[in-house]
């Protein structure tokens, strides 16, 4: 597949789907392969991601994993976008032993601003948020030209940073993060009860001519293009309520760049980027002149050229 360099896997795991691709030495993808995410648990997930890997049919020198939770010591300690995921999970042995290569393990959002950060939007950029929108919501952290995890892998979880004090109830279990406002898995569970209560919307009809099982970006995207009223007050909610989350951090963090990416971003483009910024102003106390919001360039390829940008970090230190 690559005559001349390296070829390393990168993976990255959402709480819809599952991606895996084939990376060369200058961040191209080479060869792809997808699946929808298994909700029966890690041991599902883990041979669904074998299956993908070897559907490539390449000879990888390493792997890079992106997982939805939070990450510390080759473990996924918590994740709670993932069905079954209830204790710690120790995801680099199986899959190290399987595959016969070394595994490297982070947070799906860190690895997707690496990619940014390494092949796409946030390129040249010292401090920098990922902002990323799909079944939850994530985010990642380059500080003073660095990836940023923080003290145990926890650090830049955006979509758990608190709007409401006693708010609408998390998937995490607390109330008032953004991402129960903003997450496609808390949306489609507030849409699902004001249509039941009444509220006209197209989102269901959408959804099963689409042939799919949940709301996706893409029914999401058709109904916002169509002015349906309940996909714009809640997509307005999740605006605000994450412009609430990103002025704060941009007080915090005094960041040059937030870069958007996720399923929404890839079907709302720029438009999305721009009216999160407008949604954050009124938040930010002192913002830096030189911030700016823009979409992800990478699309769906962001986290798995992230992982693997990881997986090559850790081949070259080890």
């Amino acid at each position: 597949m690559n005559e001349t360099g390296t070829v390393i896997i990168g993976i990255d795991v959402g709480g819809t789907n599952i991606e895996v691709g084939a990376v060369d030495d200058s961040h191209q993808v080479l060869a792809r392969a997808k699946a929808a995410t298994p909700e029966t648990g890690p041991e599902a997930v883990l041979d669904v991601i074998l299956d993908l890997v070897r559907s490539l049919k390449c000879a990888p020198s390493a792997v890079g994993l992106g997982i939805p939770g939070v990450v510390h010591d080759g473990k996924a300690l918590t994740v709670p976008n993932l069905v079954g995921w209830t204790d710690e999970v120790d995801l680099i042995s199986p899959l190290s032993d399987a595959l016969g290569v070394p595994v490297t393990l982070g947070n799906d959002a860190n690895v997707g601003l690496l990619g940014e950060w390494t092949a796409g939007a946030a390129r040249g950029g010292r401090n920098v948020l990922g902002l990323w929108m799909g079944t939850g919501v994530g985010g990642g952290l380059i500080l003073d030209g660095r990836p940023y995890t923080g003290s145990r892998g926890a650090a830049g979880e955006i979509g758990h940073v608190v709007v409401m004090a006693g708010g609408a109830l998390c998937s995490c279990g607390r109330r008032g993060c953004a991402e129960a406002y903003a997450g496609r898995r808390s949306m489609r569970g507030v849409a699902t009860s004001m249509a039941e209560a009444g509220w006209e919307t197209s989102l269901f009809d959408i959804r099963d001519a689409e042939e799919k099982t949940k709301l996706t970006s893409k029914v999401w995207s058709k109904a916002l293009k169509e002015d349906d009223p309940l996909a714009v007050k809640l997509f307005d909610t999740a605006v605000e309520m994450l412009g609430v989350a990103l002025g704060s951090t941009v007080n915090l963090l005094d960041l040059d760049r937030v870069v958007v990416g996720g399923g929404l971003a890839e079907k709302l483009g720029q438009d999305l980027a721009d009216r999160l910024h407008m949604a954050a102003k009124q938040w930010m106390l002192r913002p830096s002149p030189e911030l700016t919001f823009t979409v992800s360039e990478l699309g769906d390829d962001a986290g798995v050229v992230g992982a693997a940008a990881l997986a090559r970090a850790a081949s070259i230190t080890a």
